[in-house]
């Protein structure tokens, strides 16, 4: 097998070096970096056309690699009964998500769009996924901790495995991103969505947003104060 000459191989050497000591380098793509730091950086660099884009949500029906790309989008989502076609595979739905993020990353500044999805009693979209009861029905599932009627401390463990295990089926399908829970307090059984309330009082709705960090995971107790935060994988 002939040798590539020694000059050749130091002429790409050089030529590689030459490429990446001319690189720009991006604050915003280096993680060492401060998040503040990196943010400003970002927005300092987006035009008004790409910072209406990144606030921009589409539906699935209408989504495409193309489509991200050419209008800069930052989220993609699937609303109630929007699968990629009926009975589609959790394989299915992370190459779908991941075709779309293609198109996220071939953009100019390359930021990667969000993909979200109504998973609101389980992953309700996704055939053979685990359905859970809607949220009024879970808030009847509380335990009264104490023989004290008058007492309101609960025992909101169950809707936290829930989360636990909706997370884990929605990650399985390439999906970061939840609509979930819906923490409203509804006093009208008029309203189309009382049944994703988990009750008409305030202190049964805030125990059972136990549900969170059943998604996202607990929150270490060293964590700053407002910093969005996501456990494991």
């Amino acid at each position: 097998m002939a040798r590539t000459p020694s000059f050749v191989v130091g002429l790409l050497l050089l030529i590689l070096w030459t490429a990446i000591a001319n690189a720009e380098y991006y604050k915003y793509k280096d993680p060492k970096q401060p998040l503040n730091v990196r943010i400003k950086d970002l927005l300092s660099r987006m035009t008004l056309e790409e910072k209406i884009g990144q606030m921009t949500q589409i539906e699935r029906s209408v989504a495409s690699a193309e489509v991200v790309k050419k209008y800069l989008i930052g989220s993609v989502s699937s609303g109630g009964g929007s699968p990629p076609f009926k009975r589609a595979s959790p394989e299915t739905w992370i190459d779908m998500v991941n075709e779309f993020q293609k198109g996220s990353l071939s953009t100019r500044l390359g930021i990667p769009m969000i993909y979200g999805i109504d998973a609101v009693h389980g992953h309700n979209n996704v055939y053979k996924a685990t359905i859970f009861p809607h949220n009024i029905g879970l808030g009847a599932t509380r335990q009264v901790l104490s023989d004290d009627i008058n007492n309101d401390a609960r025992d909101p463990e169950l809707v936290k495995r829930i989360g636990a295990a909706t997370a884990l089926e929605v990650r399985a399908t390439g999906i970061p991103y939840v609509f979930a829970p819906c923490i409203a307090v509804c006093r009208d059984p008029r309203w189309g969505r009382c049944y994703e309330s988990y009750s008409e009082d305030p202190l049964i709705v805030k125990a059972m947003t136990e549900i969170v960090p059943g998604l996202q995971g607990d929150i270490p107790a060293n964590s700053r104060k407002g910093v969005p935060y996501v456990a494991g994988k």
